[in-house]
């Protein structure tokens, strides 16, 4: 089960996936796509911990982190 993991103001939201249903797969392709083109980073979780910046969906992807655009003030 693969997870991606949305940051917000309110903390976050979990969609989890099976990366061998095809529509799991299309609804997360999509909501990756929507998320990205909003102006979200995405990150993908490294085996040290670490992020690594994600610019195209891979559902076999175990962790994908969405960040929101910085806003100052």
């Amino acid at each position: 089960m693969a997870i991606q993991i949305v940051m917000d103001a309110t903390g976050d939201t979990r969609h989890h996936f099976a990366p061998d249903s095809a529509n799991e797969v299309s609804e997360a392709e999509r909501r990756f796509n929507q998320l990205t083109s909003s102006g979200f980073t995405a990150a993908a979780r490294v085996a040290s911990g670490d992020l690594r910046l994600v610019r195209s969906f891979d559902p076999t992807e175990p962790e994908t982190l969405f960040f929101p655009r910085l806003a100052g003030g």
